[in-house]
Formats: C-alpha cells, structure tokens, sequence
C-alpha cells in the first residue's frame, strides 16, 4: 500500500505543470570570480544569498593540507544576483554545507578539516567545534561532518557524516548533549546523513543520502517515520521555507531514469508533494548533481550545484500562467 501511494504521489507530481520557474541569469558573477563545486547555501533575513563553494578544488582522496587560496564563500542580494561580499580565502581546505540561523550567523562545515564553525556575516569565526585535521569519532571529534540546523536557542544538530553516520546535538556554547545514529538502514540508522533541517513541528528532518530517504526525529533523536521512493530520489539537501514547506534537492538516483533525475522537490508537513521542478541537465532551470537547496524570506528557492558549478534561482509562477 505504501508504494502505491508513493507512486500515485510522484505520478502526480511530475505530470503537473511545475510551480516553479528559473530565473535566467541570476547571480551576475564578476569577470574571474569562480565559484567551482557549490556545496552549501543560505540565505538571511535580509535576503542575501550566502555561497560556501571550492574554488575549483575538487574532491580527492587523501584532501589537500593546504586551505583553498580563493575566496570560498561569496554574497549575493536576492533579489539581483549582485555580488555584495566574498571571504574564506585561505581558510578551508574541503567547503561543504551552509546554513543561516535566526540571528543571522552562518553554520559551516569543511569536510577537509573535520570542522565545524560559526561565523559572522563577514566572516569573523564565533565559534569552533572539532580538531583540525584530525578524524574522530568521540564527542569533541568529526569525521566528515555535512551539516548543521539551529534552534531558536542557539542550539544545533550536526550530522556527522560520511564516516560516522550519526547526529549530534549541541548547547549553543557548544556543549555535547547527546547524539543518535549508527551504520545500517534501518530506522534511526543512517547511510551518509548529508543534509539536516528543522520543521516548525520542531522535528528533524535527515536526508538519509544513500539510503535514498528522509528520515523524521523528535527534538531528542527519537524516530517517528520515514518518506521515500522515486518522488524524493536521492535527498542531498533539504530547507524548510517561512511557510513551513520543505524542499529537497534530489542530486539523481541511479535507480531511476536519467530524465527523472535531479530535480527539486516541494512537500507540505505531511510528507505530501506539493511541487517538483527542474531535471537533468546543463540548461536554465535542470541540475548536474544538485548539492544543496535554500529559501529566501521571499520564497524564493535557490540550489546549489556539484558538478554544474553553478547556483539557480527559482520563482513560484504567477497564478495566471
């Protein structure tokens, strides 16, 4: 029964004329700013629009010790694409995830460094979790960690990662708290939980990547269900929008068709899909490996690209068209 309602759901979904469209051209990048691999993005109350990119490193086996001379995170306003603000050069030695909390700070995770940082809006780092270089698995250590999502408190989950496949959650200061999660695919059981987010229900939500599923927690890391099949895909990265909606970046399951892939996903509290647009591709408006997703105070959704190399803004589309 479960797979035919899920079935029905991307059924549905796919047919409908999408919600969303493109906007072309959107960031108007200066002449010799490179982003390379977008790996993370969000975006502020004030509507700008946060970049944590690689400069063009790419991911290799062991990681560079030297940190990426390039700038590696760029700003950009919302509503023009305009470049307002670039840093990180020197600093990161693998970008990953990105996220805004309420204050207005950013959340970055470097996969390279197995590092976790609070930093202003301008860059000045406030606050530093895990050992430089060092993997681990206890509760001051990370090994590869993705992402992070932040209470109204200044608390945060981390999800930790490509090694440890786990969540932890923290005090605002800093201080362990407790953590859930191991090895396997079975509930409350991870296989690389890539992307994290909180819902206005104060649940957690996991893009449980290769296991090809989200997973939903209590605020404690207790399980209470999962959605999955073909309409979700492969979740990388997941937003929650003002409205309480969530939307997931689907960076393309081999299980299914090429034409099906890389596509971004709208869905309500319930799990139901409200909207899919984009697929795979190299035009306005398709993916090469949707990396990670973010909304604007405004609606507005932008994703971040892997190997596209590139991030996309998205408008709802005016009822009459």
């Amino acid at each position: 029964m479960r797979f035919v309602f899920f079935f029905a759901l991307f059924a549905t979904a796919t047919l409908a004329k999408p919600q969303h469209e493109v906007i072309p051209g959107w960031p108007q990048l200066p002449e010799g700013h490179v982003l390379g691999l977008c790996a993370g993005l969000g975006v502020d109350a004030q509507n700008r629009v946060f970049v944590f990119h690689r400069s063009g490193r790419v991911w290799s086996n062991p990681f560079p010790k030297e940190a990426i001379a390039a700038p590696t995170v760029s700003v950009f306003e919302g509503a023009t694409g305009r470049l307002l603000n670039s840093w990180g050069a020197n600093r990161f030695i693998m970008p990953h995830g990105l996220t805004v909390d309420q204050a207005g700070n950013l959340w970055l995770t470097d996969v390279g460094l197995h590092q976790v940082f609070k930093c202003s809006p301008s860059g000045e780092v406030l606050l530093t979790l895990g050992e430089a270089g060092v993997p681990g698995e206890d509760t001051t250590h990370f090994n590869l960690p993705t992402d992070v999502a932040v209470l109204a408190d200044g608390s945060f989950y981390v999800s930790d990662g490509y090694k440890n496949t786990r969540v932890l959650k923290f005090s605002a200061t800093g201080r362990f708290e407790f953590q859930w999660g191991t090895q396997g695919s079975g509930p409350g059981e991870f296989n690389l939980p890539h992307g994290i987010t909180l819902d206005p229900q104060g649940r957690i939500i996991v893009c449980d990547r290769e296991n090809e599923r989200l997973q939903i927690f209590d605020a404690k890391g207790n399980f209470l269900h999962e959605w999955k099949g073909p309409q979700i895909g492969k979740p990388y990265g997941i937003a929650t929008s003002p409205d309480g909606h969530l939307f997931v970046i689907d960076g393309g399951s081999p299980s299914i068709k090429r034409e099906l892939r890389g596509k971004a996903v709208e869905l309500d509290a319930a799990g139901q899909i409200i909207d899919t647009f984009g697929s795979y591709g190299k035009e306005a408006g398709q993916f090469q490996l949707g990396h990670d997703i973010a909304v604007g105070p405004d609606g507005a959704v932008y994703v971040a690209e892997g190997t596209g190399a590139r991030v996309q803004k998205f408008v709802r589309r005016k009822a009459a068209d």
